[in-house]
C-alpha cells in the first residue's frame, strides 16, 4: 500500500495497525521516501527461506562439520 506523509500523520493509528499485516510506502511529491512495516521481518523472512535445507537424514551437528570440513 502506497499513502502521502499528510495522509500518514493524519491516520497514525490506523496505519500502524495496517503495517501489522502489510508493508506501507509513505511518499512525500509522488516519491517513496519511508517504508512502515512489522519489525523483524525480514529475519522471519530469511527463517523460512532456511526451512528444509538441511535433509531429515542428518543431524546439525553432522551437517556443521561437513560445513566446516569443505572450507
Amino acid at each position: 500500500m502506497s499513502i502521502t506523509a499528510t495522509e500518514l500523520k493524519e491516520n497514525l493509528g490506523k496505519y500502524l495497525a495496517m503495517a501489522a499485516d502489510e508493508d506501507i510506502y509513505i511518499t512525500r511529491n509522488g516519491k517513496v521516501v519511508a517504508k512502515l512495516s512489522r519489525p523483524y521481518q525480514d529475519l522471519v523472512n530469511v527463517a523460512n527461506s532456511l526451512a528444509g535445507i538441511i535433509p531429515d537424514d542428518i543431524t546439525l551437528e553432522e551437517a556443521r562439520e561437513e560445513r566446516l570440513s569443505s572450507k
